[in-house]
This record gives structure tokens, C-alpha cells and sequence, in this order.
């Protein structure tokens, strides 16, 4: 009896937990169901529409365009051969494959692709291209300036031959790409149909009124992995910045990027998420390595522990800037990750100084040399036209006053700075350059480069870089390379101007946008 007891008491437990376990697995399915149909409604709710704003509207014709932007939106309607990653890295886009032979690159072009109006996408369009940057009056000139000819080789493969070995030249494959059967018998620079060109793109232009532009999503797009939850995209048109402004404070636009240093002034600061971007005006000082003073490594060092270049942000700039410490450090992949920053360091500076035998004396830092008394006394060169450059100057020249470097500011005109410049005919010069999205470092450290600055093993480096496509070869190329800036200190990088892009807090999305293309991730957004 007892052992049948236990029999049933067991049984009924079995039969309990079989009966908790379908209760919770129903109630799982049941959650589970409403979930996909609080996600469905979700979905359906979503709103698949992107409003953006152009003031001073010139054409949608991206080569033709004066307009920035016009030039960052035409992206989502335009591709060109070679795109470019949020960190810089050159992809195929276009183009599949590239390879370089001597002054030549040979392209493979990508097959199945069609334009808005469904012809095909073939190497005639690239030479088009090509043809026209180099006929027109087009942002994009510099991009070809070195391209003597293209040669098609078949329907998918071109050669584009080039006066002279340029390096990384495939970052100047990044111009957007025109149809050569649509502008057939037009004239390129008077044609009507620049109000409409066909693209390659995420999005096609379905209308053009005189007061807004609409994309629709280009359902016949090439690339399936960026199918595009927006369906529509309107850019509204407007005469003036203010009104552009004026239209995303009041909700009538969900994004928009500036370089305006008081954009809170105009848009305030509720109602939307700002996002800082490093730009690529980039500004430092070029140290003559020819002068007496500055081809002594501790000069240098000291000039460049001196320098505070938050101070010189916040209290000159109005924080209006983006201080650097390399010309790549602006996100670019083959800059990431490197201590290249000295940092400001008064104690460091006296230290270098006076490790090489300089002695700190009235006010200055001075050495005996052959009897005679050496002083470090500097002229920094400025362009006189440039008001911001010269209040820099002037808070360079308190800092390092400060510190016993004595300096004295030579303001020039564009001329004479330009003239001083090319015949290396300074000791200090402020300078500012537009940085290519190539991470080309010529300019800096090549032959004939601004501050007469000669390595050997720097020459090595940079051959190495232009001549392979090893990526960790590049890597710990400039790795070194940027190791080299911090130790010997040619130039001092200061600080890059900064873009702001505004977006709507009902915006949604991986919003990560660079100064190359504001729309990273736009196939994933809605509202």
C-alpha cells in the first residue's frame, strides 16, 4: 500500500510539473506574439520620410554644384568609383578592383549596375566622367589634374593613365560618376537635364519643383545589402542660411551639418542631438629645420612643450576649433590609436633646454657658443589677412614669451606669405592646409617639403607606403611615421576646424557622419 502511494504521489507531481511547463511555454508564445506585433505595429508606425534642406540652391548636378551642400547630399543619388569608410579606408564602390602599374591604374568596373533610367552602368560613363572634370569648372578638378587619358579596355575595365607616379591615387577616385548616354547630343554645362541627372545611387530624383527636390528609394539599387527603410527624401530649397536655420528649429528639417562656429545662436539647443565633427582645414606651424636655432632638436621640443593648445582654442578661438596633435588624426584609419601629442608641459620644456646645456637668464634662454652669447629669438611668420591666424600668433608668441622663447610676429601680406613660403624664407610660419582625403604625407615629410625637413628613414617609409597595399604594412608604416613627427617635431599641429551635424531627436539610426559623407548608415534610419 505504502509503496503504491508513493506511485500516485509521484505521478501527480510529474503530472504538476507538465502542467507549469506547457503554462509557461504558452505564456512565452503569447509574449512572444505580442512582441512581433508591438514590433509590426512599430514598423507600420514608422515614418519613412527624411526632410533636408539646401540655401543657395545652384543645380543637383554634383560636378557642376559650387554647393556643399549639395555636394554631401548628391552621395545618396551618385556614387563614384572609390567610396570611402566613416574611418577613411578606401572600398570599392563602382569600381571592384583597382591595381597600379607605374603611372597607370587599371580598374575593374562593377557589372549588373544600372542607372535611374535603366541603362546600363558601363566604362563609357567613367571616361565621360573623367572627360568633363577635366573640361569643366568643377570642384573636383584636382582629382584628374594628373590623369593624361583613359583607356577602355572592355565594357567593365578601364585604364586611366597618369603624368607622374601619384600616390594613393585611388583616393581620387572618389568623384560621383555621370551617365554618358543621358547627356548624349547635350551640351554638358547648359543642359536641361542637369536639373534631373539619372544616378547609380540608394536614391533616385523623382521631382523638381523650384521650391523642393524628391528622392524616392531606388528599388532597382545595386547594392541589396543597403536596402533603405526611408522610402522618401525631400530637400527643400531655400534663399538663405537663416531660413534653413529657421526650418530645422521648428521641426521642418531632421538634419542639417554647418561649419557656423555660433550655430546655438540660430538653432538653440533643445529638439535635436548635435554631433562635432574634426574637419579638414588643418592648422599647425612648420619649424625651418634650415634655421641655426630650429635644427636643434631641443629648440624644437621646447617650442612645442611651450605651446597649450587648449588655451589657445578656448581663449582665442572660443572653442570653436578641434585641437590636433597629427595631420591624420581626424579619424582617418592610418591615424587612430597613436600617441602622437607632446601635451603641454612647462617643467618638460626647461628640462630639454637646459639638458643641452642652455641657460635660463634675464628673462630668456641663452648658451654660450665660440664666445658669443646665443639667444633663442624667432620670427613667426602670419598672414596678415588673416585675423584669426593673427590673434593665434599673438597667443603663441605670449605663451612661448613666457616661457624665455622670445618671438617676433612678421605679419605679410598674401604675397609676400605666399612668396616666404615657397622659398622656405621663414623661421616660424603658421600654416593651414585643406587635407586630401588620401593619407598621402608628402606634403610634410617628401622631398621639398614646407619645413627643408630630411630622415632617411622617414624617405624609406614613405616609399614603402605609396608601394604596397598590405595593410599592416601601412599600419606600422605610420605607426612610425608618427612616432618620427613626435620625436623630431618638424611641425607642431595645432588644431582642425569643426563641422556640426544637427540631427532630430525622432531621428533613428546609426548616425556616425565624417566630413566625406554625412550619411553612414542612412540605409538603417527612420523616424
Amino acid at each position: 500500500m505504502k509503496s503504491n502511494w508513493i506511485k500516485y504521489v509521484f505521478v501527480i507531481f510529474i503530472i504538476l510539473i507538465l502542467g507549469v511547463a506547457i503554462y509557461i511555454i504558452r505564456q512565452d508564445e503569447e509574449v512572444k506574439r505580442q512582441e512581433e506585433e508591438y514590433t509590426a505595429s512599430n514598423q507600420d508606425d514608422r515614418v519613412k520620410e527624411l526632410k533636408l534642406g539646401i540655401a543657395g540652391f545652384d543645380t543637383i548636378n554634383p560636378i557642376l554644384s559650387k554647393n556643399k551642400n549639395v555636394q554631401n547630399i548628391t552621395k545618396l543619388i551618385y556614387e563614384p568609383l572609390v567610396n570611402l569608410t566613416s574611418d577613411y579606408k578606401a572600398e570599392p564602390c563602382l569600381a571592384t578592383e583597382w591595381a597600379k602599374d607605374g603611372n597607370s591604374y587599371l580598374i575593374k568596373l562593377r557589372e549588373n549596375v544600372r542607372w535611374s533610367d535603366g541603362q546600363a552602368f558601363t566604362a563609357e560613363d567613367v571616361r565621360f566622367t573623367i572627360d568633363r572634370l577635366k573640361d569643366s569648372d568643377t570642384i573636383y578638378s584636382a582629382n584628374v589634374q594628373n590623369v593624361v587619358g583613359v583607356d577602355i579596355i572592355d565594357d567593365y575595365t578601364v585604364r586611366i593613365n597618369l603624368d607622374s607616379n601619384v600616390p594613393f591615387f585611388e583616393y581620387n577616385l572618389t568623384f560621383p560618376i555621370l551617365s554618358s548616354t543621358y547627356y548624349q547630343g547635350e551640351d554638358f554645362a547648359t543642359s536641361s537635364k542637369n536639373s534631373s541627372p539619372v544616378g547609380t545611387g540608394m536614391f533616385k530624383i523623382t521631382d523638381v519643383q523650384s521650391s523642393y527636390i524628391t528622392l524616392s528609394k531606388n528599388n532597382s539599387y545595386w547594392n541589396k545589402e543597403k536596402d533603405s527603410v526611408l522610402e522618401t527624401i525631400t530637400v527643400n530649397l531655400y534663399s538663405s542660411i537663416g531660413e534653413l536655420y529657421n526650418s530645422f528649429k521648428v521641426g521642418g528639417l531632421d538634419l542639417i551639418a554647418t561649419d557656423n562656429e555660433n550655430i546655438q545662436d540660430y538653432i538653440g539647443t533643445i529638439g535635436y542631438t548635435p554631433r562635432e565633427i574634426k574637419g579638414r582645414e588643418h592648422t599647425f606651424l612648420a619649424l625651418n629645420m634650415s634655421n641655426n636655432l630650429l635644427s636643434r632638436p631641443e629648440v624644437r621640443k621646447a617650442i612645442s612643450y611651450s605651446i597649450d593648445k587648449d588655451n589657445i582654442n578656448s581663449n582665442t578661438l572660443n572653442g570653436k576649433c578641434i585641437t590636433s596633435s597629427f595631420p591624420l588624426d581626424y579619424g582617418n584609419w592610418l591615424g587612430q590609436n597613436q600617441d602622437t601629442s607632446s601635451g603641454y608641459n612647462r617643467e618638460q620644456a626647461n628640462k630639454e633646454l637646459t639638458d643641452a646645456g642652455w641657460t635660463y637668464r634675464s628673462g630668456s634662454w641663452q648658451k654660450t657658443e665660440n664666445r658669443r652669447t646665443v639667444r633663442i629669438e624667432l620670427n613667426l611668420l602670419v598672414r596678415a589677412s588673416d585675423s584669426t591666424k593673427v590673434a593665434v600668433a599673438q597667443n603663441i608668441e605670449s605663451q612661448l614669451e613666457a616661457q624665455g622663447i622670445r618671438i617676433n610676429i612678421v605679419q605679410a601680406n598674401d604675397e609676400q606669405y605666399n612668396e616666404a613660403i615657397n622659398n622656405k624664407n621663414y623661421d616660424i610660419a603658421l600654416c593651414s592646409m585643406t587635407l586630401s582625403p588620401s593619407p598621402n604625407l608628402d606634403t610634410f615629410f617628401g622631398e621639398g617639403n614646407i619645413a627643408n625637413y630630411s630622415n632617411e628613414e622617414v624617405t624609406n617609409l614613405l616609399n614603402e607606403t605609396k608601394n604596397t597595399t598590405d595593410e599592416n604594412v601601412l599600419l606600422q608604416d605610420y605607426q612610425r611615421l608618427a612616432e618620427i613627427y613626435k620625436t623630431d617635431m618638424p611641425y607642431i599641429s595645432l588644431y582642425n576646424n569643426k563641422y556640426t551635424i544637427a540631427y532630430s531627436s525622432s531621428l533613428v539610426g546609426d548616425i556616425t557622419p565624417t566630413w566625406f559623407n554625412q550619411f553612414y548608415g542612412i540605409e538603417g534610419w527612420y523616424k
